[in-house]
């Protein structure tokens, strides 16, 4: 059987299960597990080499890689498994083995034996970013998925912020294993919540068989659709400067900037700007639609990330002000590119929204995290090289939106879909 691009079949909230306010909080706090997965490590990263004497401080950054390489990895089987099998079962496994990877890592007792925790809870937690997009998809499509993920970015981008303030209070009540006790029992629970409250959004009837011929051409679909796959270029670029910022922001405010005691306040108001961007996209998108949203926001985060870079390597390091004012200005931009950029590679892929967004997923988390690594390993103790990341990747992001529209940018299309 070969998929076929269909629109999805429910255009409101869902017939069954939460209201709109309980299915975005859901939703937002399935997606919202990756990020408490890594920033609230991150305030423990120095303790955890220390205890397993390790040399090399840039080591560390291997909590985080191996955990995305993990989640980037896992999210090419969950989303078949969910349009077979459905989004339910599927996710339910995904969050158990979610929490018997949490209390690995929590009882390793070597680094290696931690990171190989770290890549199974990654792989784990694969399950629930695939199906939180496919059940939106599922249920939304065109303007009104884009405005249905701005709400859930909404809430998404709380986590980030205060992450690492969680992470700092457990610390304050016990060590860093703690911390993986937690992520657990947080699983545990919302594995209650989406068991109780979260409807079946992928009936019998609209099940696909499980087979080699099937799935070649679900990824084939994907491959080929211009759209899905210059989308998820886009994507996966722009995000590898987040996961720069992700992998060197701890040693950036502790190493240059000796601001240790204040990383967690630090972290969370620059997040914080992820919130403003998701609120405003929430009310503008559906008037001005997703790819003038989308391209605008790349269009800044290049500049930013432009000036951001002259002023590093003219003048670095920059007053600690104003390193963080160009990152919240960054990470503004960046509260725009996700959900419209994410919302475009998925609109084509109706009939097979768990697959496309396990490839989406896979290829957009995979390709970050390398890019990511490359410059989390450069970090020579100024922000410098977050700054090349920065404009690099987003050039390149630029780039790959600027292709697959055919150099046509800002446009918005006949139907008013997008």
């Amino acid at each position: 059987m070969t998929p076929q691009d269909t629109a999805s079949p429910a255009p409101g909230a869902p017939r069954k299960g939460p209201g709109f306010r309980e299915f975005v909080g859901l939703m937002a706090s399935l997606m919202a597990m990756t990020a408490l997965s890594i920033d609230v490590m991150l305030p423990a990263l120095p303790m955890i080499i220390d205890e397993y004497g390790v040399a090399d401080v840039n080591q560390q950054q291997l909590v985080v890689t191996l955990y995305v390489l993990g989640f980037g990895a896992g999210q090419l089987f969950y989303g078949p498994l969910s349009d077979r099998f459905g989004r339910k079962t599927v996710l339910g496994f995904g969050l158990m083995l979610y929490a018997a990877a949490s209390f690995w890592c929590m009882m390793a007792t070597s680094f290696e034996g931690l990171l190989a925790a770290r890549f199974l809870q990654g792989v784990a937690n694969a399950a629930p970013r695939v199906i939180a997009v496919a059940v939106v998809r599922d249920t939304y499509g065109g303007r009104r998925m884009a405005e249905v993920m701005s709400f859930v970015m909404i809430v998404f981008i709380i986590v980030p912020a205060i992450a690492p303030a969680i992470g700092s209070g457990i610390l304050l009540l016990g060590d860093w294993h703690a911390i993986f006790g937690f992520l657990g029992l947080v699983s545990v629970a919302i594995l209650a919540w989406t068991t109780l409250r979260l409807a079946e959004t992928r009936p019998r009837e609209m099940r696909e068989p499980l087979s080699v011929r099937w799935l070649a051409a679900a990824f084939r679909q994907t491959l080929t659709t211009r759209q899905t796959l210059g989308y998820t270029l886009a994507v996966g670029s722009v995000f590898g400067g987040m996961m720069s910022y992700i992998n060197s922001a701890q040693q950036i405010y502790v190493e240059t900037y000796d601001a240790g005691a204040s990383f967690p306040l630090l972290f969370g108001v620059v997040a914080g700007a992820l919130a403003v961007s998701a609120v405003i996209n929430s009310r503008l998108v559906m008037r001005l639609g997703m790819r003038r949203m989308g391209h605008s926001a790349l269009v800044g985060f290049v500049a930013v990330a432009v000036v951001h870079l002259a002023l590093e390597a003219l003048a670095g390091p920059l007053p600690i002000g104003l390193f963080v004012a160009l990152m919240m200005a960054q990470l503004f931009c960046f509260g725009f590119i996700m959900p419209n950029l994410n919302a475009l590679a998925m609109e084509p892929m109706g009939r097979i929204a768990g697959t496309a967004s396990s490839f989406v997923g896979a290829v957009t988390t995979g390709l970050a995290a390398f890019l990511g690594w490359i410059v989390g390993q450069a970090f020579d103790g100024t922000a410098l090289p977050l700054c090349i990341g920065f404009a690099a990747y987003g050039t390149l992001g630029l780039i790959a939106a600027f292709v697959t529209e055919r150099g046509k940018l800002f446009r918005a299309v006949e139907t008013g879909a997008s």
